[in-house]
């Protein structure tokens, strides 16, 4: 479970998100969309404790990443856009590490069928300048997934994977939500949001304007009836007009 009450971060005057709330329930996958300067990577940073907010509480897995850090982040993963790794660590050795931090005794074991399932079996002792950008995106979600966080946070996910690595990470994400961890997923790619998320945050200038399924939404705004979540989006950001 993912709990957000009254999320907000401020820089000096500038308020980069403004009093944000939602949840998301095991199974769920939260779509966190905006345009540019919205506040999603912000909110990103502040769920993974990156960040400390200005005012509000963050629950993971019903621990407050504020007074209970250690518990809530154990049960989390942060995927950022771009892979943060150990230039002179194979894949192999990544998720060595990646167990000891979080102490996952059985590391072996889940190894092998998480880098199959992330076609990286054959790629094991390689290093990161040896890997693909699509490649080194798989081993960073590779040690995030290793130990089976409950909450699952990803940024722009896709981003470096040819088409046949994209559909294989969709079925990643699905799985890992049909095994009960709450996602929050933020892309510009909204057919991925469309295609995989239960229900939809849309953000801008740090508000929130929308949040729900697809359907509550148009339920809200009968003009958007029908529409595909792009065309929603467009309305919603106020860049195309709702006709």
């Amino acid at each position: 479970m993912i709990e957000v009450s009254g999320l907000t971060k401020l820089y000096g005057d500038v308020v980069a998100v403004d009093d944000l709330s939602f949840r998301v329930a095991p199974g769920e996958v939260m779509g966190l969309v905006g345009p540019n300067g919205a506040g999603k990577t912000t909110t990103l940073r502040c769920l993974s404790g990156i960040i400390i907010p200005t005012r509000g509480a963050i629950r993971i897995a019903g621990a407050d990443l504020a007074t209970a850090p250690r518990e809530a982040k154990s049960a989390l993963a942060f995927i950022p856009d771009e892979p943060q790794l150990f230039e002179y660590l194979t894949v192999d050795e990544h998720l060595q590490f990646i167990a000891r931090l979080y102490q996952v005794a059985d590391a072996a074991t889940r190894a092998t069928p998480l880098l199959t399932e992330l076609e990286l079996l054959d790629k094991r002792n390689a290093l990161p300048a040896e890997l693909s950008r699509g490649m080194r995106q798989k081993l960073a979600i590779a040690c995030g997934l290793l130990h089976s966080p409950s909450a699952l946070i990803l940024d722009e996910p896709l981003t470096g994977l040819d088409p046949a690595g994209i559909r294989k990470m969709k079925s990643t994400i699905a799985q890992r939500a049909r095994d009960g961890a709450s996602v929050v997923l933020s892309s510009h790619l909204l057919h991925l949001v469309e295609e995989l998320c239960t229900h939809i945050l849309v953000l801008v200038r740090g508000h929130r304007v929308a949040y729900g399924s697809m359907a509550s939404i148009m339920a809200e705004r009968p003009e958007l009836a029908g529409r595909s979540l792009e065309d929603v989006f467009l309305a919603l950001t106020g860049d195309t007009p709702a006709s």
